[in-house]
């Protein structure tokens, strides 16, 4: 429970431990990045304004991201817009999945670390396509490749990512 006594420092406490899983959510359902940026300090407010109380790690952040998902419902309905994501009780449970007890870090972290390990053709064609938002056709021009070729080295890497992933989450 935030106590009346140090408000401001159990608020610092339950930003630090929660900030990135609530955003990280937020972009989950679809919200932008700047987006994502309010609905989070606006997910804190309403919880300065209105303390609940805390019991495990878990059990807050599924209050936070409940209360997240009540901010960009109510963000979207304003702007007319529908949630990219239809099932959101389903949402919530792949989520949660994800982030597990410390927000996605992990999950981030052993990304990170798998992206690392690529080179040659294989990191040059995560860039050119995810980071640099080029299309498969046009990322395919620019490695000198045949578009179906680009999709095949696509899934070849995506596999070895996703096999990376599963080594790191066994350890």
């Amino acid at each position: 429970m935030l106590m009346a006594a140090e408000p401001k420092l159990e608020l610092e406490r339950l930003v630090e431990a929660h900030q990135r899983g609530v955003w990280r959510y937020l972009r989950f359902l679809g919200a932008g990045e700047s987006e994502a940026d309010d609905l989070t300090q606006e997910t804190f407010l309403e919880v300065w304004r209105k303390p609940f109380e805390q019991q495990t790690p878990q059990a807050t952040a599924a209050y936070l991201r409940c209360v997240a998902k009540n901010r960009f419902l109510m963000f979207i309905r304003a702007r007319g817009r529908r949630p990219a994501v239809i099932d959101l009780e389903q949402a919530e449970h792949d989520f949660a999945q994800f982030a597990r007890d410390d927000g996605g870090d992990s999950q981030v972290d052993a990304l990170t670390d798998c992206m690392g390990r690529l080179d040659g053709r294989a990191r040059q064609a995560v860039d050119l396509f995810y980071r640099d938002g080029h299309s498969r056709q046009q990322a395919a021009q620019l490695m000198h490749m045949k578009e179906e070729g680009f999709k095949t080295l696509l899934r070849r890497v995506k596999e070895l990512l996703r096999e990376c992933m599963e080594r790191r989450s066994q350890t």
